[in-house]
This record gives C-alpha cells, sequence and structure tokens, in this order.
C-alpha cells in the first residue's frame, strides 16, 4: 500500500511537470516570451491544480458524495470565477503590456471578450470533471474490492464451517463402526481405532489448507476403504481404482470421503452379498469420481449417521467449483450411483 501511495504521487508531479513544460516544447527552437508564457500558461495551470486538488481532497468528499450537489456546483462556481477575477487582476498589475495587446472594450470587441470568458471557464471545467472522474473510480474500485473482501471471507467462513462439520461427522460414523466391532472381533477393532488414528492426523492437520494434492487424498480414501473393509464380512465384495500416477493436481480436501461412507453404510447387507465399486479416472484437468453400491437404504429409525455427507458436498463444490464441477446420483437396477466431477484450474 505504500508503494502505491508513492507511485501515485510520483505520476501526479510527472503529470503536472509535463504540463508545465509543454509550452518549452511546442515552442522548441522559436522566440519564446517568458512573460507569455507565465500569463498564459503557468498562472492558468497552478489554478487549475488548486481546482483539481481542492475537488479531490476536500469538495468531492464532502459535498457530491454526501449528495449535497447544489452546494457542490456553487463552491465551484465562486472558485472558478474568484479564479478568473484574481488571474485578471495578476495580469492587469504584473503583465500590463500583455493587457495592452487585447482588444479594447468596444462593441465590437465585446462578443471576443464573452467568448474567452467562457472558454476559461470551460477551461477550468477540465480539471474539476477530471477530479471527479478519478475520485469516483477509485471510490468504486474501492468499494469492489472491499465486497470482494466480504464476499471472500463469507465463503471462507462458510467453507471453515462445512469443514469442521465434517470432521466430527466422519469421526462419529467411523467409531460407531468400530464399536460394531469391539464385541465381534476385538483384534480387528484395535486394528481399526490403529487406522483412524492415522486417518484423524490427516483430517486435522492435512485438510486445513485450501487444497490438498489429489496423490494424498486418494491415499486417504483408499485407507479409509481398507478401514471399513474390516468390519464387513466375505460377501461384501469392495473393489477400487485410482490413478497411480502422481499429477500435481491440487484439489479441495475431503470431497469424496462421504460418498464413500454411505457406500459403507447404505450398500453393505449383513445377510446377502453386496458390491462396492469406486472410480476415479482422470482427463487432462477433470477428476471424475464413480461410484456404485447396493441400493439398501436405512430404516427412517436408524440414528447411525447425522444425514449432513450429500449437502455438505453439494454446498462445498457450490462455493470452491461453481460452475466447474457437476455432482449427480441415480439408483438403477437397485444399484446406487453417485458421480461427481471437478474441473480443476
Amino acid at each position: 500500500m505504500y508503494k502505491n501511495k508513492n507511485i501515485s504521487i510520483l505520476s501526479h508531479l510527472l503529470i503536472w511537470l509535463v504540463l508545465f513544460s509543454m509550452p518549452y516544447l511546442l515552442s522548441y527552437g522559436q522566440e519564446q516570451d517568458l512573460n507569455r508564457i507565465i500569463s498564459h500558461f503557468w498562472i492558468p495551470l497552478v489554478f487549475y491544480a488548486v481546482v483539481f486538488y481542492l475537488n479531490y481532497f476536500i469538495l468531492i468528499d464532502r459535498f457530491l458524495f454526501t449528495k449535497k450537489m447544489v452546494h457542490f456546483i456553487i463552491v465551484n462556481l465562486m472558485l472558478i470565477a474568484g479564479f478568473l477575477l484574481l488571474r485578471e487582476n495578476i495580469e492587469t498589475t504584473f503583465f500590463n503590456e500583455l493587457v495592452k495587446q487585447r482588444p479594447s472594450n468596444s462593441d465590437a470587441s465585446k462578443p471576443r471578450i464573452k467568448m474567452f470568458i467562457y472558454i476559461q471557464t470551460l477551461l477550468f471545467l477540465a480539471p474539476l470533471l477530471f477530479s471527479i472522474t478519478i475520485k469516483t473510480t477509485q471510490r468504486w474500485v474501492k468499494t469492489e474490492a472491499e465486497r470482494k473482501e466480504a464476499a471472500n471471507i463469507k465463503l471462507k467462513s462458510e467453507l471453515q464451517h462445512l469443514h469442521y462439520q465434517l470432521q466430527p461427522h466422519f469421526f462419529f460414523n467411523s467409531l460407531n463402526n468400530i464399536y460394531a466391532l469391539v464385541d465381534i472381533s476385538p483384534e480387528q477393532a484395535k486394528t481399526s481405532i490403529h487406522g483412524l488414528s492415522k486417518l484423524m492426523r490427516y483430517m486435522l492437520y492435512d485438510t486445513n489448507e485450501e487444497t490438498v494434492s489429489l496423490s494424498k487424498e486418494i491415499d486417504f480414501m483408499k485407507k479409509y476403504i481398507d478401514l471399513m473393509k474390516l468390519r464387513v464380512t466375505d460377501k461384501t465384495k469392495v473393489t477400487y481404482n485410482f490413478p497411480s500416477e502422481e499429477t500435481g493436481i491440487k484439489i479441495a480436501p475431503l470431497l469424496f470421503i462421504s460418498l464413500i461412507e454411505n457406500a459403507f453404510k447404505h450398500g453393505v447387507s449383513a445377510t446377502k452379498e453386496s458390491d462396492i465399486n469406486i472410480q476415479m479416472t482422470l482427463d487432462k484437468k477433470i477428476v471424475l469420481f464413480t461410484i456404485e453400491n447396493d441400493n439398501l437404504p436405512k430404516k427412517t429409525d436408524d440414528k447411525s449417521g447425522s444425514g449432513i455427507g450429500l449437502p455438505n458436498i453439494e454446498k462445498r463444490l457450490e462455493l470452491l467449483y461453481p460452475n466447474k464441477s457437476s455432482f449427480k446420483t441415480i439408483v438403477k437396477d437397485d444399484r446406487y450411483i453417485a458421480q461427481l466431477e471437478i474441473e480443476i484450474n
């Protein structure tokens, strides 16, 4: 910010330096009349600068932006009229020879005098309009920046809320799964707790970033799938296929895990054979995640999960990948299919 302020000051100084040098630059190689240059160029430029900066720093903020338009117009008209009279007095007092060269105040010269005053007034309006334009543009840029910052803060707050919402949901469901193993297979329960500790370490530390490498997210999903496989019987077949090469792709963390949770929660039967199939493919910058499982929805009185998984995914996709993602679920031939596609920048 300090650097930008210095650049702005230097820009203003450079502009006025060029303007004050213009008479010399335009008349280079010709005979120069210093009195004429001072009277016709330098003095008006000083007045223009005063009009510009008086409006830029004081009048626009005090009157124009507070919707006191009448006050703003009156003050500027008085200011311009005052400078026109002051310029006339300065020329009469200090540049008398130039004044004598003007046309006499005869009836024939009155239209020319009126035209001269009209032109001088228009010239004073130029710095006034210029200051209004610059100040209004700066205000718009500042307002737009503040609006974007507020939207960004709101976005981060919502995403953080969703992230914190997902962690206890994941932890709760995992503990339910381990609890079911305690009486059936204490050794598997111990193994599950050890595996869960690794998963929670990833969720607590690695997923605090806005994005993680896709390879890390894949490794996390594989560990979770292996953990869930400990609690299902041999009647449940679980297959998965993830990209094995390092792609360098970064993605928002924990977007896919709720779908895998749901597959184990709603797609596994204790009495008949079940099949869960998980596929992830990459096509340049398109990540396509598909998961299929038997459609065995839980009963309404089943409290083994809070049901926030899918709404959480949809909300995060809306915030993180607007117009660059699609998420759909269908039931076909008693198979529940969820498909999530994301375009990575």
